[in-house]
């Protein structure tokens, strides 16, 4: 089986894969300009972290400040449904969109992982960083894939 590898959302053709890519998106009543934002969306215990959050000038430093979030300002279950909701977050982004649902269903059986090149905590979490890391991304996108294709 190979690999397909993607990381920046500018990244042709398998950056829409990165939850950074500009894609508005609907989830939980709501209208969000990428699928970071949903599913950062759910991290603060407070509305107001949570508005700063959203208020960021990209998703790049929307995700960089989440990631910085202290503590007593995340929810207090969040390790526990993280990941699930990531996958309810990018089933959106991709049932949402055609040409997303498409593209990823144009990878068949391929190993999908998000390839970092900065070696730190979260990037082998979400991805691997040469060739070492969790890559939950990956296997939640691949998990997305089985159910489109099923949907289809």
């Amino acid at each position: 089986m190979d690999d397909i590898t993607f990381y920046r959302s500018s990244d042709k053709p398998y950056g829409a894969f990165s939850n950074l890519y500009q894609r508005e998106m609907f989830f939980e009543g709501e209208k969000f300009p990428t699928a970071e934002h949903a599913y950062q969306a759910g991290k603060p215990r407070k509305k107001e972290v949570r508005d700063w959050l959203m208020a960021s000038p990209s998703p790049s430093l929307l995700a960089m400040a989440a990631h910085g979030l202290y503590s007593w300002d995340i929810a207090p279950n969040w390790s526990q449904i993280k990941f699930d909701r990531m996958g309810v977050v990018l089933f959106a982004k991709f049932a949402q969109h055609q040409d997303l649902a498409d593209l990823l269903l144009s990878t068949g059986d391929a190993r999908l992982v998000e390839s970092a090149t900065v070696d730190n905590a979260v990037n082998r979490l979400w991805g691997e960083v040469n060739g070492k890391g969790k890559n939950m991304l990956g296997l939640i996108l691949m998990e997305v894939r089985e159910l489109i294709r099923r949907k289809t």
